[in-house]
Order: structure tokens, then sequence, then C-alpha cells
């Protein structure tokens, strides 16, 4: 296959690229070429050199497409168990559930969620990514869907509206919006990152988390064909969604 006839500046070699993706050392990356095990836009090419444009490039590895992106985003679906680090102390880390490329790139969760909860666990190599979706002043909403131990009541949703107050803060905390979707379930959104905090704001009003399930950050929802344990790009379109619900601060309760 030919190499792009985009110019030299805006194209860069192909074991640089795969060096880049997170596929190995550049001598590695050479030797996957040399090899004939990589395919750019689906036709094999076999000199490392050969120069490209990363716009739009897709590459194929051993079989294995993989689009180009300079910076990764990923949506994981997290199963029970695994914890939200880098360096797990008691069981595996959710990184274990990325392929070794993604791993490579030294992907780390933006956000949390604890051992036992499930869901939309995004992930990136970006820090400037990181950085705007945790920021405190950013207040992206996040929505939960909660299993309770009791039935949930009319007043155990509205304390959880109008602020709560957990044990280790005397600020009060309340929900941006919370209802109930079943005797024993509700959906609720928040737009703050405090530790164990739907968890803890259910056992303030009186009840208590049997299973926690994260379906969407901002307007980004996870696909509902994605399996636990498996992964999927974000795409820079759907990125777009992550801030496309930015709340105001949320006013303190007296």
């Amino acid at each position: 296959m030919k190499p792009s006839r985009s110019s030299a500046s805006a194209t860069r070699p192909l074991d640089d690229l795969l060096f880049s993706q997170g596929f190995g050392t550049r001598r590695i990356c050479s030797g996957q070429v040399q090899a004939g095990m990589v395919q750019v836009n689906g036709q094999v090419v076999d000199d490392p050199s050969a120069r490209f444009s990363p716009d739009g490039l897709v590459l194929t590895v051993s079989g294995v497409d993989w689009p180009f992106y300079e910076k990764a985003l990923v949506i994981l679906h997290k199963p029970v168990g695994y914890e939200c680090s880098q360096k797990p102390k008691h069981h595996p880390s959710v990184l274990k559930l990325l392929p070794p490329p993604l791993r490579e790139r030294g992907m780390q969760p933006i956000g949390r969620l604890d051992l036992e909860s499930t869901g939309m666990l995004l992930l990136t190599d970006d820090g400037a990514l990181i950085h705007r979706a945790t920021h405190p002043k950013r207040h992206v909403p996040k929505v939960y869907r909660a299993t309770t131990a009791r039935p949930i009541e009319p007043e155990q949703i509205a304390k959880l509206l109008a602020g709560v107050v957990l044990m280790d803060d005397p600020s009060p905390v309340r929900a941006v919006a919370c209802h109930a979707t079943g005797e024993r379930e509700l959906e609720i959104t928040l737009s703050e990152g405090k530790y164990h905090q739907v968890r803890r704001m259910l056992a303030a009003v009186g009840n208590h988390v049997e299973a926690l399930h994260r379906f969407q950050t901002g307007l980004l929802t996870m696909p509902a064909d994605l399996a636990e344990g498996k992964w999927c790009w974000v795409t820079p379109e759907q990125q777009a969604l992550l801030f496309g619900a930015e709340l105001p601060k949320p006013t303190p309760t007296a």
C-alpha cells in the first residue's frame, strides 16, 4: 500500500504511529510492520518508515481494528470485584480489563466506582480531560440506579432532594434529581463526587443500598449492549456529551 499523499509535516512514520498507540517499543512496532502484521485502512504495509496522516486512520494489528486517537477515551462496563486503582490492594484493577495497548498508554479512571458497584467507568490517558471532568467547579452530573434493602418511601426521596448531612461532613449534600423506579429501586443524579456518596446518602435517610449501577455521566450514556467487563471507544463527538449537562454549583441547604 502506498503512503498517504499528505504533506510530510502532516504525516508520521507507521512505526511511530503504532508506538503512540501503545503497541510496544519502536523496535517492536517496526518488527510488527516488517512481519506483515499491520494493515492501514485495510491494506498490509510492511515498511515501518511509510508515512501516513493520523486523521481518520484505522490500523489493523494482528487482525484487530484500531482507530487512531492521539488521546484515548473509553467506557468500561465495570463489574463487581474490581478496584479503580492502578495499584490495587486486595482485588484486581479495572485496568486488567483493558487490552495491553491501552494499559501501555497509562490509562486512568475519571472518577471511581467502589468495589461492589457496577456500570459506567470512563478511562483516558488525557490528563487535561481528567482535570476538566473532575474539577470541583465543573459539577458534571452522574446518574445511578440503586437497589435498596427496604421499600423506598416518598419522605426518603424528599430528604435526598432537600439535602442530608453525612457523618464526616457538616455541609449538607443533596441529589440533583431523584425518583423511584420500583418499590426498591431509584435513580439518583449527583453533581459531586464524595466517597461512597450514594450509599451514605441512602443510609442517612434510613435505607441501605444493596446494588449500585452508574449508567450516565453528563449526557453520555453507557451503551445498552456493552456487557460487563467490556469496553468501547468514546468518539470526539460523543466526548462533547460528557460536558453537555454541566450544572451550577449546588446551593447549600440551610
